[in-house]
């Protein structure tokens, strides 16, 4: 993952299991922290998400990406036979717009197996960077619901053949 527009180097996602809960959930609430704001909303799922909450979601697929020992980066997969979605990709603030996010999900598109046929993801509507992001990299718009007082916009690609 040489090459990324803006990163110095290269990107070596890492799995991460139950013993990284705790990096994992700050780095989570400091990267969602504008999020909220911009959805003037402080009561984010991934904001609300507790310890516990955390390890157990790291007994699935995740991975992150640590700069000289510190995570900066993490996202989760949760495969339900061919989907594969998508979750809390997180980049630590200092580190936003350097291509760590593109790179790693990229990377969790390539991790996921081989029976999934379709990535789905959601995120804010006023998620001005991740909508960005995503549609990038080749994911569409599906639908939308409305969450507090804004909208969750759903997103999905077609894996690549």
């Amino acid at each position: 993952m040489v090459g990324q527009l803006g990163h110095p180097g290269p990107v070596t996602p890492l799995r991460l299991g139950v013993a990284d809960a705790g990096e994992v959930l700050t780095l989570q609430r400091a990267a969602y922290v504008t999020e909220a704001r911009a959805h003037g909303d402080l009561d984010l799922p991934p904001l609300l998400e507790t310890l516990e909450e955390t390890r157990a979601a790291l007994s699935g697929l995740s991975w992150g990406v640590r700069e000289s020992g510190r995570l900066v980066a993490s996202v989760r997969l949760t495969v339900t036979g061919p989907v594969a979605v998508i979750g809390r990709l997180v980049v630590a603030p200092d580190r936003q717009g350097l291509g760590l996010g593109g790179a790693l999900l990229r990377f969790a598109e390539s991790a996921a197996p081989a029976e999934v046929t379709v990535f789905r993801l959601f995120t804010g509507s006023k998620s001005v960077g991740p909508l960005h992001l995503y549609a990038k990299h080749g994911y569409r718009e599906t639908h939308r619901t409305p969450e507090n007082n804004h909208e969750l916009v759903h997103l999905e690609k077609a894996r690549a053949s």
